[in-house]
């Protein structure tokens, strides 16, 4: 699997984490009482993230990411939905 197939993976992985942190946990944390939600799902959401900044590090060396293209995909990393938006820039760069 080369580096740029394991950063689309790490940031689908990683955006869907932050979409059930967000819409999810943080919801029955806050509506319903339920805090572990957030702590389990912050952690891993955490961890997943951390492994997206080393993906992307990654990935950049073997795909030509410009540093403007791997800020805008560090940026997205940091909005709801902007996984999405990184993986169809990403499928892009792969079929060039």
């Amino acid at each position: 699997m080369s580096e740029l197939e394991k950063f689309r993976f790490v940031n689908k992985i990683e955006g869907y984490s932050f979409l059930i942190l967000l819409f999810i946990a943080m919801p029955l944390k806050y509506m319903m009482g339920y805090p572990l939600a957030t702590k389990i799902f912050g952690m891993l959401h955490g961890v997943l993230f951390m492994l997206f900044i080393y993906q992307l590090i990654e990935a950049s060396k073997e795909a030509p990411f410009s540093i403007k293209e791997s800020f805008i995909f560090f940026v997205a990393s940091l909005i709801p939905f902007g996984s999405f938006y990184t993986e169809s820039l990403c499928r892009k760069k792969a079929l060039i």
